[in-house]
């Protein structure tokens, strides 16, 4: 089903319940959902077509390696929290905290499909390319305007959050993540397979077809 903003007016932020649950289950059932903020009174959304995990301090590739401080604090804490970071002095990521209180763990969201308020996000991008408006997590962050002040929020309140508009589920595949050195032999980027939105980059390796199958008792979901 083709998601349009009539559609997603009726998008209700998602229970806590969703996000404190192993971070491959939460990663898997966040694809398809609709990622929705308030931006100066105006409902900028998109849907979500690829993230990655980043679990716990052994994970060499996530921020909880080194403990916890000042910036990663709100990992600790329990799920359906934003985690929003800014890296090479030019992007800002935004994350999603999982799993329950002092697990540290988070999904990095890598891609939207643009849904509403698009022409603004346009603007914001200073693009007129739709596919090149948030296949990428810097770019989305642009697209949304989402930086750093959008960090410690509460998903279930109605300024920043994630909504099941209850389309078909999609077709999933996995592999590698994108622009780390360590970690390399955990697939653990989720992505929508076939959608012309996710980020450009393969992530190399090798792409994980079967993964929903084996996630499903060996049914397609």
């Amino acid at each position: 089903m083709r998601l349009t903003s009539v559609t997603s007016r009726k998008a209700e932020p998602l229970p806590r319940e969703f996000y404190c649950r192993d971070t491959i289950s939460v990663a898997r059932d966040l694809l398809g959902k609709l990622l929705v903020l308030v931006y100066r009174g105006m409902r900028l959304s998109g849907r979500i077509v690829e993230v990655e995990a980043y679990i716990g301090e052994d994970d060499p590739a996530c921020h909880a390696r080194f403990g916890p401080t000042d910036r990663n604090r709100v990992m600790y804490g329990p799920g359906g929290f934003s985690y929003v970071y800014f890296i090479y002095g030019m992007y800002n990521m935004l994350n999603i905290v999982t799993e329950k209180a002092g697990s540290h763990a988070a999904l990095l969201i890598r891609a939207l499909e643009p849904i509403d308020g698009i022409e603004r996000m346009r603007e914001l991008r200073s693009v007129r390319n739709d596919v090149e408006i948030s296949n990428g997590p810097g770019k989305l962050c642009r697209a949304l305007s989402i930086d750093t002040r959008h960090s410690g929020l509460d998903l279930t309140g109605s300024r920043l959050f994630v909504a099941d508009i209850h389309s078909d589920p999609p077709a999933i595949a996995a592999s590698r993540r994108i622009g780390i050195k360590e970690g390399l032999d955990r697939n653990w980027r989720f992505f929508v397979e076939g959608s012309k939105y996710v980020s450009r980059n393969s992530g190399g390796g090798q792409i994980d077809r079967g993964f929903m199958r084996r996630q499903n008792g060996g049914r397609d979901r």
